[in-house]
């Protein structure tokens, strides 16, 4: 008997002559995570990852790790037994021991994917459920509402027992839906933002803006922290950092003050876009949800849309900050969001920013700034950091 990681695969069964190109990343992905924590044979069939540690493999680490990977919709640890009634028996008794002793009740599930195996799925469960009620004679069985499910899975490699599955990353394998630059920060939004996309199979690459001496070197390593518990779901990615100090000072020396937000955000855009196109990105990402700030109003996403030609996709767009801060605490980012740097969008803000703003107004207020020259200059001096996930 010995111990193995079931992975289950979500909507990538759903795919159709590509699901082999999808599987494949998703191997690959898995393969990459776990690696630190030694040898494991990887594969896949009917569905199922087989997750199998080689001698000195750290099995609890690489469960950590398959929990966030996108792609596996549940997953469990499970005992790997020879395709026999006796071993199922014994190998439920001995691996889920624990479990069964502080149960009252319990049920069996049973899966037989292999037709060849003599017994049907309703006898595998009553004959396991009979032998395990024997062992454990305070368990009694309720099928409708157990405290405790025993899995059994009859296979074509084997048998394999185990309890019940942990919810998984979902989604689709980071590297199968292309890649985008994500605006990133710091705030609560744009690392949500990030991992949906993610989570959506799209490789990140993420920019950020600093305005020295406006903001601190401590903004800049918040972005970068928080990119990396992105990468725990998201994987390795490039940050580049935009000194935009300029761009701002020459949009408040030189345009109306109530439209510098909106001024602002289109420069960022433009910026962004240069990188993404040099990166070999096929759309934009920001954490922009409809009618939070003056920003973020349907006119002034329209100005801000017009500076850039490719996709900007606002994958927070319908969502309340209460949603936002709860998806941000599930994937652990909140607790840094929230330290207290100021990031660039936070200075140089104006009185009463203009909720309304018309694109001809703000194309006209932009003719006093030579915007070509602002944008090459500041892409030119960006800083590059390699994200690497957190270990």
């Amino acid at each position: 008997m010995r111990e193995i990681i079931l992975a289950k695969l979500g909507e990538v069964v759903l795919k159709g002559l590509n699901r082999r190109s999808f599987e494949d990343v998703l191997l690959a992905n898995i393969r990459r995570r776990i690696g630190p924590f030694g040898k494991f044979e990887v594969r896949e069939a009917q569905s199922t990852v087989y997750i199998t540690p080689q001698e000195g493999a750290d099995l609890d680490g690489a469960e950590e790790r398959v929990a966030k990977v996108f792609g596996i919709v549940s997953y469990s640890r499970a005992c790997e037994v020879p395709k026999e009634l006796d071993s199922i028996c014994a190998g439920a008794e001995s691996y889920l021991k624990r479990e069964l002793l502080s149960a009252s009740s319990f049920k069996v599930e049973c899966r037989r994917s292999d037709k060849k195996f003599p017994m049907k799925s309703p006898e595998i469960c009553a004959r396991v459920g009979g032998y395990l009620q024997q062992k454990f004679p305070r368990l009694r069985v309720d099928v409708e509402h157990p405290e405790y499910t025993v899995r059994v899975e009859v296979r074509d490699f084997a048998a394999y027992v185990h309890g019940n599955a942990r919810r998984g990353a979902g989604g689709i394998p980071v590297g199968t839906g292309g890649k985008a630059a994500v605006l990133v920060s710091g705030g609560i939004d744009s690392p949500v933002a990030a991992w949906m996309m993610a989570r959506r199979g799209v490789e990140l690459t993420a920019v950020h803006f600093a305005s020295p001496p406006y903001t601190s070197e401590r903004a800049e390593q918040k972005a970068a922290d928080l990119l990396r518990r992105v990468g725990e779901y998201a994987g390795h990615m490039t940050l580049f950092v935009v000194p935009f100090t300029k761009i701002q000072e020459e949009i408040m020396a030189k345009c109306p003050e109530d439209y510098f937000t909106v001024i602002m955000r289109r420069f960022m855009m433009k910026a962004a876009e240069r990188i993404a196109r040099r990166e070999g990105c096929q759309a934009l990402v920001t954490g922009e949800s409809l009618g939070q700030v003056a920003s973020q109003t349907l006119q002034a996403i329209v100005c801000t849309d017009a500076a850039a030609e490719m996709p900007v996709f606002r994958p927070l767009i319908g969502m309340d900050k209460v949603e936002i801060i709860a998806a941000a605490r599930r994937i652990g980012t909140y607790d840094l969001s929230i330290l207290p740097y100021e990031d660039c969008c936070t200075v140089f803000t104006p009185k009463h920013p203009r909720t309304r703003p018309a694109l001809e107004a703000i194309l006209r207020a932009e003719e006093a700034l030579d915007a070509d020259a602002l944008v090459r200059d500041c892409v030119g001096r960006a800083k590059t950091v390699k994200i690497e996930p957190n270990r």
